[in-house]
């Protein structure tokens, strides 16, 4: 180990706190190692793994179920969703709140983004939540926590990008989603009931929907709940791959809004493209970024002495899951969770798997620690997005979240130290 074996990795997080966009950030990193280390010849090497970060097939997954989520919020699928909720539970205590909630998690089978559901929920659901009565940290708070749910419930972007950077089967890792994203919607639901009734917060129906009610709101939101089934049974059945999977819910998405709801029209063709090219071009530089970087960790076998760094000296696999929650929960406060993926999880797996953890288990553990990143100060990306749509102070949305993220956390304790929750719907489906 020398100087330059470092150096990059020192360089890449001053760069993150001089708030250099994380592509951006990786690339000069590893670049500085190619063209002045001592492997400075090797600099057409590192161009080849970005050019190669974008010819993956299992990344193909992500403009497809990107350009799906985008059709979908199109469609008046997404109305139709908490239409359907609101019948379900909006005659509870703290009714909007739970409506909140169970939307984000109908919307993880149709999204994938979190982000996208925040935005999404800030602008139909925030609104609605204060004219009940719900303040509005509380209303923005529950909006940017509920969407943590998201990304978790397949088809999750993250969870494809860790299936990527660790090699492991990207249905088995769907399959397991479903489970912890459930636990995580009962988790909040029974959080928000217990301070919905201390605030006395309004229901959003003043009585229980009748049959009648639930059966036209189910009927018009059924063609939605069928994606995620749809995605099960096709890859439980080899009908198609997670990636074709992607490209079927986009003809499905324009199949329902322009055929059997009419709301899908030509006029939407440009916003749609824009969104979902602009949603794209995010992530993917972040993965070109982030496969250069890469090379060089591999270059200096960086995994590898951290793997048995880690093996030499902590015996107990519980004991390594718990310093790995604590070391993604700090890093989820300052950095986007994509980019922690793609950087840790080549990292950390190796000693996982030497640590005889099951790598789904263990992906299913970093997706959660690193999308509870996304709602926690000084620089979570949905507590962003949220308090400026709605314009709520963030110290007041930082005091609300509180209760969210220790809720998260008991939820991450979980999924870390019982198993089945992450394993047993890939054992029964495999």
């Amino acid at each position: 180990m020398n100087f330059w074996s470092f150096f990059p990795i020192v360089l890449m997080f001053l760069l993150f706190f001089l708030n250099i966009p994380v592509g951006f950030a990786m690339i000069i990193a590893a670049s500085s190692y190619y063209l002045w280390g001592p492997n400075s010849m090797s600099v057409t090497m590192m161009c080849q793994k970005m050019i190669a970060a974008n010819e993956s097939f299992v990344f193909l997954a992500i403009p497809f179920f990107t350009c799906a989520s985008v059709i979908f919020n199109y469609s008046g699928i997404t109305r139709k969703l908490m239409n359907l909720a609101d019948m379900m539970m909006g005659h509870l205590v703290g009714g909007m709140g739970h409506v909140n909630i169970l939307l984000s998690t109908f919307m993880g089978g149709l999204s994938g983004s979190a982000l996208a559901d925040t935005v999404m929920d800030s602008k139909m659901l925030v609104p609605e939540m204060e004219r009940l009565g719900y303040s509005k940290a509380y209303s923005c708070v529950v909006t940017a926590a509920s969407s943590c749910i998201t990304p978790i419930i397949p088809p999750g972007i993250i969870l494809i990008l860790y299936a990527a950077s660790s090699n492991v089967s990207v249905a088995k890792l769907f399959y397991a989603g479903y489970l912890p994203g459930l636990v995580m919607m009962g988790a909040m639901l029974i959080l928000n009931h217990f301070i919905s009734r201390r605030r006395r917060y309004k229901p959003s129906r003043e009585r229980r929907a009748t049959a009648g009610e639930f059966g036209k709101a189910l009927k018009e939101a059924i063609w939605a709940l069928m994606v995620p089934f749809g995605i099960i049974m096709g890859l439980r059945f080899g009908i198609f791959t997670p990636t074709e999977a992607g490209a079927i819910a986009i003809f499905y998405a324009i199949f329902i809004g322009a055929v059997l709801y009419r709301e899908l029209k030509l006029k939407h063709l440009k916003p749609i493209l824009i969104e979902s090219v602009t949603a794209t071009a995010s992530v993917m530089f972040i993965l070109t970024g982030a496969q250069a970087f890469s090379s060089y960790l591999t270059w200096e076998r960086v995994p590898i002495l951290i793997s048995e760094a880690i093996v030499n000296n902590i015996s107990s696999p519980y004991m390594f899951l718990l310093i790995v929650n604590v070391l993604l929960f700090v890093i989820g406060l300052f950095f986007d969770g994509s980019a922690a993926m793609i950087l840790l999880a080549p990292l950390l797996v190796p000693a996982a798997a030497a640590m005889r953890i099951d790598l789904i288990q263990f992906g299913i553990v970093l997706c959660v620690n690193l999308t509870l990143g996304s709602i926690t100060p000084p620089f979570g990306p949905q507590m962003f997005a949220t308090c400026a749509i709605c314009g709520c102070k963030l110290e007041d949305f930082a005091r609300e979240v509180i209760p969210f993220v220790v809720a998260l956390i008991i939820v991450i304790l979980l999924l870390s130290f019982v198993p089945p929750v992450s394993l047993l719907v890939p054992a029964l489906l495999s």
